[in-house]
């Protein structure tokens, strides 16, 4: 329990690093798609598959992040 709560604590600290550098627009648009792909996952749970409309939003979002900051999430 000591260990994972260790854990816990390094990943959130790090994750709040990795934010910083981060422009309040790149956080925006990182927390939209991460809302739509929460949305898709909730509709189709089990198998996960994007529709047209949600490619289409999707791209529409992940177009205004810098490509060096896409590169990284794959």
């Amino acid at each position: 329990m000591l260990l994972r709560l260790a854990y816990l604590a390094a990943t959130n600290a790090l994750a709040f690093l990795r934010l910083l550098p981060m422009s309040d627009k790149e956080k925006d648009v990182e927390i939209l798609v991460l809302r739509h792909q929460l949305l898709v996952l909730q509709r189709q749970v089990g198998k996960p598959t994007l529709t047209d409309s949600d490619r289409a939003i999707l791209a529409g979002l992940l177009h205004h992040l810098p490509k060096d900051r896409l590169r990284r999430r794959r």
